[in-house]
């Protein structure tokens, strides 16, 4: 098989899956000696039409896990990518609780779209929702493990001479969604959760308006969300004022049970 070209599609809100994918991309391209060509997924206009590819493409493409699963909202969004016969490696990033069902999700998605997938990942980042769980991953040995990871894609995809097996990876594509739970081990629910604004620090610049995934934040008053929230927190992220915050009573219950229970360091694993 002869390849052509790296691509990377990758949804990252609050920026550790876009730190994943380009590691595994840059290196993956310096290994195989191949141009490589990103395709951000995150902001609305970026998902408006989906990259299509051909035969002679190895996409990297990537995903957080959302409790267990891909986001939902964004799932029609990956169900619209057409692989043409490329060559897949799947990634799912986990806030150091665990991945689920996200990969094993992400490899039905991209196989009954037309992609071959070689190889599988799963890596653990910072939490979304807290600083205490997995702050600074990746770090360097993450990254390690990521080079690793990706000299071995790169030896796999050098041999073939036909398209491989699908890569078989743990857990049920569909699977329900993990059940969130708060500090008493009871499930919560904050599906209506939605982000509040501290209006003395805020400036109305409008940066958590253009930036939010599901385009729910008012860019003309920042203080209200009237379109879906999916608590991804790249607003609280990106918001250089520090203006941005959850207040909901269960959301705040489950961010306390994870920081109880999930503090030990969870391994990547990779698959082929």
């Amino acid at each position: 098989m002869e390849l052509k070209t790296i691509q990377a599609v990758y949804y990252s809100a609050t920026g550790v899956t876009d730190r994943v994918v380009r590691t595994l991309a840059e290196t993956l391209a310096q290994e195989l000696g191949l141009s490589l060509t990103y395709h951000g997924f995150t902001k609305p206009a970026e998902r408006a039409e989906a990259p299509s590819f051909e035969p002679e493409d190895l996409v990297v493409i990537g995903s957080p896990t959302y409790a267990g699963k891909l986001p939902n909202k964004l799932l029609p969004d990956f169900q619209r990518l057409r692989g043409g016969g490329a060559l897949a490696v799947p990634v799912v990033t986990f806030g150091n609780r665990a991945y689920d069902n996200s990969l094993a999700e992400l490899c039905a998605v991209l196989e009954a779209g037309g992609f071959h997938t070689v190889a599988a990942g799963a890596f653990a980042g910072r939490h979304a929702f807290t600083d205490q769980l997995g702050e600074g991953r990746p770090d360097f040995d993450d990254r390690r493990k990521l080079e690793l990871f990706t000299r071995d894609i790169a030896a796999k995809v050098r041999g073939l001479t036909e398209i491989p097996p699908a890569v078989r990876v743990p857990g049920d594509a569909n699977a329900p969604y993990y059940v969130p739970k708060g500090i008493n081990g009871e499930p919560v629910q904050f599906l209506k959760a939605k982000p509040q604004t501290d209006l003395s620090k805020c400036c109305n610049c409008g940066a958590c308006a253009r930036l939010c995934p599901m385009g729910a934040i008012r860019l003309e008053n920042v203080a209200e969300t009237p379109g879906t929230c999916i608590k991804c927190q790249r607003c609280v992220r990106k918001c250089t004022h520090h203006a941005k915050y959850f207040d909901d009573e269960a959301f705040l219950s489950h961010v306390a049970m994870l920081e109880a229970n999930f503090q030990e360091r969870k391994e990547n694993e990779v698959f082929f």
